[in-house]
């Protein structure tokens, strides 16, 4: 079930200058299945800049409450072959597993894959999230069976700045730059 598009449909001009409404519906997938990123960047603008507008965006995830925060972890997709060969994964999401090799996995590393998951979201309590176009598939492995072992504390913080990461990519894809 792909949702979002990134092919750049708005400046940065019409972005701030667009109804709140249109503005969420531009940019409310740049934070997987949180639109309310959006909402409550929408109430800032005009933004002077795109890193700007990522910053408004990421400050209202760092002072959302503990129990928001840990729900929108929750609803980042887990890395997974099943999901990229299924297509049951946002386009943003399907591209970015995709452009890491996950969808070719073999079924072993498939099945490794899986129960890291599986183990990491044991132990910390969501999934694991990492800007995949940052690693190598064998990267990616040696990433999550590292950042098991770390303490839930540790690695709220870097699954939060993972998704900055992400949640930056996604936005320069969607906002046409002008060359001057």
């Amino acid at each position: 079930m792909t949702t979002s598009s990134t092919q750049p449909t708005s400046s940065l001009d019409e972005l701030n200058t667009m109804a709140h409404g249109d503005f969420v519906a531009a940019l409310g997938e740049v934070f997987e299945y949180a639109p309310w990123v959006a909402q409550s960047a929408a109430r800032q603008r005009p933004f002077a800049s795109i890193d700007a507008l990522h910053g408004a965006m990421l400050a209202a995830v760092h002072t959302s409450p503990y129990e928001q925060a840990v729900q929108f972890l929750c609803g980042h997709p887990e890395l997974s072959a099943s999901a990229v060969r299924a297509g049951t994964l946002t386009s943003d999401s399907q591209q970015e597993q995709q452009s890491a090799g996950l969808g070719h996995l073999e079924k072993e590393q498939s099945e490794r894959l899986d129960a890291l998951n599986q183990t990491y979201r044991t132990r910390h309590g969501f999934p694991f999230i990492a800007c995949v176009r940052h690693y190598t598939r064998t990267g990616l492995f040696a990433e999550l069976a590292s950042r098991t072992e770390r303490d839930t504390e540790q690695e709220f913080a870097e699954a939060l700045r993972q998704i900055g990461f992400i949640s930056r990519l996604r936005l320069a894809q969607r906002v046409r730059t002008t060359l001057w």
